[in-house]
């Protein structure tokens, strides 16, 4: 009896011990990118940006057109077929879904998210490119077109990881999951993209490991983004002819005195935070307007109104009903001061008292979100630091003001976050946007070692 329990032990062992060599083989199994599947998907992917530009009204894209290229791909795949892929295409408006895509583990407990590659694009005037942004061309290692950094590349790369985890079926214990999300770009139409989802469910599971937002840059991890707080001030004063500018309350005049008064405010209550340091922010809080508008006319109009409209960005380190709340208060009080703003020149005013007129102004806020700061000392960083070492040659974290949706509420929530990306930072939202093929391969292999170093630490 003692000989057969020593065999049983010495074959459980040995069983054991298969399984632990088989799960520090997930790098092999998963092998490299394959560069012309890659690219052939996302040749695809950027001729469809046209259709996928988001800048409502104007400008409203249809996410499924890159919905369907990556279902071509992984549909043969899917359980539906006798694959391994759960797919799941939810939408919440026509022709503009959300994408999940899940490899399951053995454990239930277990898992490992990719999430955020998002499928629009800000828009692409092709008279100020070098080459056309709606299509992919090549040159040399360059990927070039709207959408390459930002973010369809992302997609075509996590889609080949979920591709050649569905044909070589590595038996993990951690199920891989991916998100592929509508309406990143623009948060004026609320409840297409993560916000939808994850308001019914679709992000629980994930809480489970380490979540990885793909939509990033430069081949490292992000450690830190801003939060974003989009606003507009319109200001009312009375129009007249340019002639007699002593009976106007000029719009444009008072509107850019009160932004200048509002900016002072912001940047004194709100300045650098000595933790960006820490988190190599690139830059601190700020507060700016990046559009104008008036109502139109002549030369010799003086207008009497106008809009300004801008966002905030906000380091992870202060809060964001703060600063509305500030903003309101500033706004508040310069209506009830108007006359102590400065003038400009001898007629310039914004009150006519014998008219009984006041220049005011008016501020309203879109949908806000937080700024993240990433736990350095979590799971999730310490696996894709390893990995980034281990295939860039060198980890060198950085923070941006730029912002990303639901990932401080996720953090809250006790998530635990990590961001990185492999598209090019300098050709974020610009002209000429390309990736380099170098770098969207690292960033598969960095995929790679993530899930095998979490097997190596589930065994």
């Amino acid at each position: 009896m003692n000989s057969l329990r020593t065999t049983i032990s010495k074959k459980k062992k040995s069983v054991s011990l298969t399984l632990a060599i088989s799960m520090a083989d997930v790098k092999q199994i998963l092998g490299d990118l394959n560069k012309d599947s890659f690219v052939t998907l996302l040749k695809k992917l950027i001729g469809e940006a046209k259709y996928v530009q988001n800048n409502p009204p104007d400008l409203i894209p249809e996410e499924d057109r890159i919905v369907n290229h990556v279902l071509e791909i992984l549909n043969p795949y899917s359980t539906k077929n006798g694959g391994a892929l759960i797919i799941n295409h939810v939408s919440y408006t026509p022709n503009r879904g959300n994408l999940i895509v899940e490899y399951p583990g053995t454990d239930p407990k277990k898992v490992v998210s990719f999430v955020g590659m998002h499928m629009d694009v800000v828009p692409a005037n092709p008279d100020q490119w070098e080459f056309d942004p709606f299509s992919l061309s090549v040159d040399g290692d360059k990927l070039r077109g709207r959408g390459t950094t930002d973010c369809l590349g992302h997609v075509a790369l996590v889609t080949e990881l979920m591709k050649k985890l569905a044909e070589t079926k590595p038996k993990l214990k951690s199920s891989v999951i991916a998100i592929f999300i509508a309406s990143e770009e623009n948060a004026s139409i609320q409840g297409i993209g993560v916000d939808a989802l994850d308001k019914d469910g679709w992000f629980d599971k994930l809480k489970e490991g380490p979540l990885f937002w793909i939509d990033t840059a430069d081949k490292q991890p992000c450690i830190g983004t801003g939060g974003v707080i989009p606003w507009e001030l319109v200001v009312t004063g009375k129009g007249f002819h340019s002639g007699l500018p002593n009976k106007a309350i000029n719009a444009l005049e008072l509107g850019m005195e009160a932004l200048k008064e509002i900016q002072t405010r912001f940047y004194r209550d709100f300045p650098p935070h000595p933790k960006e340091v820490i988190y190599k922010f690139e830059a601190p809080s700020t507060m700016k307007p990046t559009q104008w508008f008036y109502p139109g006319g002549g030369n010799n109009q003086i207008p009497g109104e106008c809009t300004i409209a801008g966002d905030v960005r906000l380091t992870p380190f202060y809060n964001v009903s703060d600063v509305i709340k500030k903003l309101q208060e500033y706004v508040d009080d310069l209506n009830a001061n108007i006359e102590k703003l400065d003038t400009r020149g001898p007629v310039s005013k914004y009150v006519l008292p014998d008219e009984n007129i006041r220049g005011s102004m008016s501020i309203s806020f879109e949908e806000p979100y937080s700024g993240v700061a990433c736990d350095l000392d979590s799971l999730g960083y310490k696996v894709l630091a390893k990995a980034t070492e281990e295939v860039v040659g060198y980890v060198e974290p950085y923070s941006i003001t730029g912002s990303l949706p639901l990932i401080r509420d996720l953090q809250d929530r006790g998530y635990d976050v990590q961001t990185t990306g492999y598209g090019i930072m300098d050709t974020y939202h610009a002209d000429n946007e390309y990736c380099l093929l170098v770098d969207m391969s690292q960033g598969y292999q960095v995929f790679a070692s993530i899930i095998a170093q979490l097997e190596d630490l589930y065994i």
